[in-house]
């Protein structure tokens, strides 16, 4: 008995042998299939570096912006895109290090074993509201983009989609996408490293989001915009408790990419631009303190826009924005009550007046920078501020405050100087001359689809009225 046991032993021990021995060819530290939530997680940082970097190589919406001037080295100042071969670097970096990601994620999505089907249906939706603002980047940086063709590794020429179509096929996918979320499930918990996976705020972004594409086409198509502006409105952002911020640390690697260039680097590259301190200067804007330091006389003063400035004798970003934790913020507030105003001044139903979204979107950004309502109250009283008294149609003040609020949001800040034309920039100074109609509207195409696609890239270079930095975009009616 004794004998048949052991040998029964030894039998069991190599049949589990055979059966486990199929797991031994499964590297546990290298799966063959990732996880959707990690490549989530770092689609987002890579979208967030890629906005908040003020690197010249890529980074130069602060510039265009005319929040911020150059020291020793001033040729983006001076509108040269060229010779650092900036649309490329920025083009490359959202198609291959976001839009890819995210569409690898939604290629995971429905193969995880571990999540629900209502999980899934939520983090495919978020997935897809990430991907429509990086095309909608995209979009308003460039014109015409591929889009239908774009990600398909198969396809080294790429088709140039219309601008218009594509905003609106985005449109159209944001309500599929607020459509789909369900808050009673869950979505990708702390790998979202915006909302950390809370459904209702995904839902607030999006519609906020919605608002924002539709103000965009205000100009071009009012009806169209009327109709996604007032289904959005009464689901937007409430308060500054809504932003969309991506948050970072004070250790390497996870610092702000403006910590990374300005301080971490020992670089002395940029300034304060006067076309921002003067404006703030002269309406006593209590933000100032915060946004900038002082210069070497004791005062907030700005380099000449496009010209060889002192770093030691003018107003550098203030600590707040060299912080390594510095926050960036996708969408906020702020943003929404100034759409919220123009809306109103357009005749969109989107409830209360003009004055008061106005007067929100001004206390909410002084808010969000360490500012007391009463601070607010004292600026909004100031006659050059106040929305009844200020000069200038609705355009004029809106666009005005809502730049001076978009500090540190360089590409925010540069749209919406397109689409309302306020404020009026400088011109750089010097030779070649530089006029007002040279500041550009659009980046023109990368170098790579100039030399490698140049069929597709003719065709969207001749749609969009000629690959020029002063061609507008399609919304860009005024």
């Amino acid at each position: 008995m004794k004998k048949i046991l052991i040998a029964f032993i030894a039998i069991f021990t190599l049949v589990s042998c055979e059966k486990d021995i199929t797991n031994l060819n499964i590297d546990k530290k290298r799966p063959a299939v990732a996880p959707p939530e990690p490549i989530f997680a770092n689609a987002q940082r890579n979208l967030s570096d890629i906005l908040a970097t003020p690197n010249v190589n890529s980074g130069i919406f602060r510039l265009l912006s005319q929040h911020w001037t150059e020291t020793t080295y001033f040729d983006e100042s001076r509108y040269d895109l060229a010779t650092r071969n900036i649309p490329q670097n920025f083009y490359a970096a959202v198609y291959r290090d976001v839009l890819r990601d995210f569409n690898e994620v939604k290629s995971l999505i429905p193969v995880n074993l571990n999540t629900s089907a209502a999980q899934k249906a939520n983090q495919l939706a978020i997935t897809d509201i990430m991907q429509v603002y990086a095309y909608s980047i995209l979009v308003n940086t460039f014109g015409n983009i591929p889009y239908t063709d774009a990600l398909n590794i198969n396809n080294a020429t790429p088709k140039f989609d219309d601008a218009k179509t594509i905003i609106l096929d985005l449109l159209s996918r944001l309500n599929a996408d607020i459509a789909a979320l369900d808050n009673s499930a869950e979505g990708f918990g702390s790998s979202d490293l915006i909302y950390k996976g809370d459904i209702d705020s995904w839902i607030r972004f999006a519609n906020t989001f919605k608002l924002k594409l539709g103000m965009l086409l205000a100009d071009f198509d009012p009806a169209l915009a009327k109709i996604a502006v007032e289904s959005a409105a009464p689901n937007v952002f409430t308060s500054n408790s809504d932003n969309a911020a991506f948050k970072y640390f004070n250790v390497t690697p996870n610092t702000n990419p403006i910590w990374v260039n300005l301080v971490q680097s020992g670089r002395k590259d940029f300034v304060a631009a006067n076309t921002l301190v003067d404006k703030m200067n002269s309406l006593a804007d209590p933000r100032i303190p915060v946004y900038f330091t002082t210069g070497s006389a004791g005062t907030y003063v700005g380099g000449i826009y496009g010209a060889s400035n002192n770093y030691a004798k003018f107003s550098k970003p203030g600590v707040a924005i060299t912080d390594p934790a510095r926050e960036y913020v996708f969408l906020d507030y702020s943003e929404t009550e100034f759409f919220l105003a123009e809306a109103v001044e357009r005749g969109f139903s989107v409830g209360g007046t003009a004055q008061s979204h106005y007067n929100n979107a001004v206390t909410a950004s002084i808010l969000y920078w360490g500012g007391t309502n009463l601070d607010a109250a004292t600026y909004l009283a100031t006659p050059k501020v106040n929305y009844t008294t200020a000069t200038g149609n609705y355009k004029q003040k809106i666009g005005e405050q809502k730049w001076i609020a978009l500090y540190d949001k360089g590409f925010d800040a540069w749209t919406e100087w397109r689409r309302l034309d306020y404020p009026i920039l400088n011109v750089p100074p010097g030779t070649p001359v530089i006029t007002y109609a040279d500041i550009p509207v659009r980046f023109t195409y990368p170098v790579n689809e100039q030399n490698l696609n140049k069929a597709n890239y003719d065709v969207a270079s001749s749609a969009i009225g000629g690959d020029l930095v002063k061609t507008k975009l399609f919304w860009d009616k005024f």
